[in-house]
């Protein structure tokens, strides 16, 4: 299994092209790749960026951003918001100020929509059959320090392992476990591409024997309705809007 960083150009806001920047960055692609894209450049291709100004109200963009979020107030100690967007609970509603050049990145609009364009864009370039695509932000994690990666969409493969039926080495039945590969993948990609100013917004994800390709649009078999979440209890008090 090999994890290839991908380094590029700046990527400017308020708006650049993706197709542009995959078509002078990246390597050939063969079969069985994942390609894993920061939500970042994803926003800015689609033009999702805000001029940030004196008069900003920022608070007020993360609450329209997102599909629910705590009121600051109980973020004790911490300028954030916490926020539910597109199935993910994260601070701000994915909104990023960092490599932003002045601007607010939102996250792309539509992203499973905007994926399968780039996962048809690039199967046909390289003329491969198994590919997989991966928008990715970073996270954090209740109770510990530090950001994580996580998917935010997906397309081109299974993202999860079913163990669910099978039995453990002492012959018991598994109830209830499935393993998340999208979102471990996105994890150690996310580390490798970096925080900070390393200009490697894309990874190549390689010889993962492990992947079940699928021409499908598998993205609601990964996300849990919240009434049936086993953290439902602490997901209550967002409001929505």
């Amino acid at each position: 299994m090999q994890f290839i960083k991908i380094k590029t150009r700046k990527f400017l806001p308020p708006r650049d092209d993706l197709f542009k920047l995959t078509d002078n960055s990246l390597p050939k692609l063969k079969e069985g790749d994942i390609l894993f894209i920061t939500s970042k450049i994803l926003g800015i291709h689609q033009g999702r960026t805000l001029k940030i100004e004196k008069t900003s109200d920022k608070a007020q963009v993360i609450r329209q951003e997102a599909d629910a979020y705590l009121s600051k107030h109980k973020v004790a100690g911490h300028n954030f918001i916490l926020t539910i967007k597109d199935h993910t609970l994260i601070p701000s509603a994915g909104l990023d100020e960092s490599n932003g050049n002045g601007y607010y990145i939102l996250w792309p609009k539509n992203t499973q929509k905007l994926l399968k364009e780039i996962w048809v864009c690039l199967r046909k370039k390289y003329r491969i059959k198994n590919l997989g695509i991966v928008a990715t932000d970073s996270h954090a994690i209740p109770l510990r320090w530090g950001t994580q990666g996580i998917s935010i969409g997906f397309y081109g493969f299974k993202p999860l392992k079913d163990y669910r039926g099978k039995k453990d080495i002492f012959g018991r039945k598994l109830k209830y476990t499935q393993s998340n590969i999208v979102d471990s993948l996105s994890a150690a990609a996310v580390l490798f591409m970096g925080e900070g100013k390393e200009k490697t917004p894309m990874l190549i994800a390689r010889g993962l024997n492990f992947v079940e390709f699928t021409q499908k649009d598998l993205y609601k078999t990964l996300v849990i309705d919240p009434k049936h979440d086993i953290y439902a209890p602490l997901l209550k008090p967002f409001a929505k809007k």
